[in-house]
């Protein structure tokens, strides 16, 4: 089916000098936006969010065509705050996450992420991925991008993901 965003105004984006309105395909199952440091990636991103989630902020105006499309509510992971090593308030009863996470490397922790919490997510779910690979080896890279491929195929998720990841861009 075919979906998207169109954005008709956006603060950020005037700023950058991207022209409105900007249309995103929302249609295809994995979407990889590249592009320089401070390009707008990440905005981008959170923007799709935003409209996916129904919200509304200053400046902002957006359409989803069609308009009736059932999506599934969308998941925003962004590398740099979701590191639960940041966060280990939240395991205070999980005595073996905590020592997992005391001793295990950065990319390890984050490559856990993908393996134990996503494919929890419910079937359909859109998942926006913010550079998910900051921590991880090129192998671990592959490692993610197997994963996130079986999430499309196996729970029918659709997945943006903004990267700077080579491996990541030139999946296919």
């Amino acid at each position: 089916m075919e979906m998207y965003l169109k954005i008709l105004a956006h603060p950020v984006f005037t700023q950058l000098n991207f022209h409105m309105p900007m249309i995103v395909d929302l249609s295809h199952p994995l979407v990889m936006l590249q592009g320089e440091n401070g390009s707008g990636k990440s905005t981008l991103l959170h923007s799709i969010f935003y409209a996916l989630r129904g919200e509304t902020a200053e400046g902002y105006v957006y359409r989803l065509e069609p308009a009736d499309a059932k999506l599934h509510r969308p998941y925003l992971f962004d590398a740099e705050q979701h590191n639960p090593r940041q966060q280990l308030e939240f395991f205070k009863n999980q005595p073996e996450m905590l020592e997992f996470l005391r001793t295990a490397s950065h990319g390890q922790v984050m490559l856990s992420l993908f393996q134990e919490s996503f494919p929890k997510l419910p079937e359909g779910t859109i998942l926006l991925l913010d550079e998910p690979e900051m921590a991880l080896s090129v192998s671990n890279q592959r490692r993610i991008l197997k994963m996130l491929m079986e999430l499309v195929d196996q729970k029918q998720f659709r997945i943006i993901c903004a990267t700077h990841s080579p491996v990541l861009i030139e999946a296919k």
